[in-house]
């Protein structure tokens, strides 16, 4: 708008069609008339949404996130990459150490700890053959129970079977085909 010397008319019009959720209830609770130029809008609006800034993650927030008991090292590395893109100048020693910290007791974080890693590079490279590993472990056992039921349903199948009497008797001797 500044590039294209537009009016402050213009700018007042143009300015509602950029706001999202908040700012837009903010904006139509404006008393009418109450905005005499584009710089006094633009002085309301930052007076009101410049406290609501994001504040910065510090670089200690990743030491809180731990791998969870039954969570997939795969899950668990999405997620710690996440929350490290997040923060801004994170010391990589600081997200080896968050992440080698948050490992819960397995192959993976036993590895680690014998030889420990210089870069994030070098932990994820590890780490794709653990989870290659985990994942196929996995699918080793879910071949074993057959891919059609899961334990649970077997079981449910063979107590349906158990409470049924053997013969029952017939009340009609024509039933209606579903």
């Amino acid at each position: 708008m500044y590039l294209s010397d537009a009016s402050d008319a213009i700018r007042c019009k143009a300015f509602p069609n950029t706001l999202t959720k908040t700012a837009i209830k903010w904006f139509d609770s404006l008393p009418l008339r109450s905005i005499t130029s584009f710089d006094d809008l633009a002085k309301k609006f930052l007076t009101r949404f410049s406290i609501q800034k994001d504040k910065a993650k510090h670089a200690p927030s990743p030491l809180g996130i731990k791998q969870g008991d039954r969570e997939s090292l795969r899950s668990y590395m999405e997620r710690f990459d996440k929350a490290c893109l997040d923060i801004q100048n994170l010391p990589t020693e600081t997200a080896i150490m968050s992440l080698v910290n948050g490992l819960r007791e397995g192959p993976f974080s036993h590895s680690i700890s014998k030889k420990y890693p210089i870069s994030l590079n070098e932990v994820q490279e590890r780490a794709k053959k653990y989870i290659n590993m985990e994942e196929n472990s996995r699918l080793g056992e879910t071949s074993k129970t057959g891919l059609s039921y899961s334990p649970r349903d077997k079981d449910k199948e063979s107590r349906k079977k158990e409470d049924q009497p053997t013969e029952t008797p017939r009340k009609y001797h024509n039933y209606t085909p579903l």
